[in-house]
């Protein structure tokens, strides 16, 4: 398919699992793409490979919880490819994720660290992507949240309350300028298959929870985002779409 065939997206967190392969369905369905991550060490390797195939791919650093370096990734992002028509914001704080307990103990500055990125990150993201997008007539901004967000959890509450904020976010990025042409959505996943947890014994009890047959991988996320930047989602707006094999139901 060549959905997307002349389009220019960037990428917020492309540096592995969810990001790389989404980086590289659009690429595969005609994006140029940028890989956005806190460093090249690993979207340097996905570009290439992008390249190989004869796609167009460009890699940019950034600081998902600095105002300054998103607005110069997205700048960067523009001036490379003379424009953009999406963004992929697929950002999450996780290097404190032990320490994310509950309401009563969770330490403030894990709490603090994950709304900088998780929510005023994502809100850069917007503020930022926003403008760029309406020079083109409009275009697709896609987050990544997750199933905890719309879980009762005992842990992990400074991970999962960002992650639900996403959801008023990008209502209100539809809503104030879905009429100027922007779609803003929201995919969801559970729990996806990755080198680390693939062979975690804990995934069979997982898969036993989940209501199909087989555990998510980062294609069926990079297939969402790619079906809501073309043509066929200019239906959708201010949606949730939770790729999870059913572990949510809306």
């Amino acid at each position: 398919m060549n959905r997307l065939q002349g389009k220019a997206i960037l990428i917020a967190g492309a540096s592995a699992n969810i990001g790389a392969a989404t980086a590289i369905r659009l690429a595969d369905e005609g994006a140029a793409v940028m890989l956005g991550a806190r460093s090249t060490d690993r979207t340097g390797a996905i570009a290439a490979r992008i390249r190989e195939k004869g796609g167009r791919a460009e890699t940019v650093c950034f600081d998902a919880a600095d105002d300054a370096s998103i607005a110069a990734m997205v700048a960067h992002a523009a001036q490379t490819f003379g424009g953009l028509d999406g963004m992929f914001v697929n950002m999450a704080e996780l290097t404190l994720h032990k320490q994310d307990t509950d309401a009563v103990t969770v330490p403030l500055e894990v709490f603090d660290r994950a709304v900088a990125v998780n929510l005023r990150g994502h809100l850069l993201c917007a503020r930022h992507v926003v403008p760029v997008l309406l020079e083109r007539g409009g275009g697709s901004i896609v987050f990544t949240s997750s199933s905890a967000a719309f879980m009762g959890r005992d842990r992990g509450i400074s991970y999962t309350v960002t992650k639900h904020a996403l959801t008023a976010l990008m209502r209100h990025v539809a809503t104030s300028w879905g009429k100027q042409g922007i779609r803003s959505n929201i995919v969801s996943p559970g729990l996806v298959l990755s080198e680390k947890n693939r062979n975690h014994p804990e995934m069979d009890k997982v898969l036993a929870n989940t209501p199909s047959p087989r555990l998510g991988e980062p294609e069926d996320l990079a297939a969402a985002v790619a079906m809501l930047m073309s043509p066929d989602g200019e239906w959708i707006n201010g949606q949730i779409l939770c790729v999870d094999g059913g572990v949510v139901m809306r």
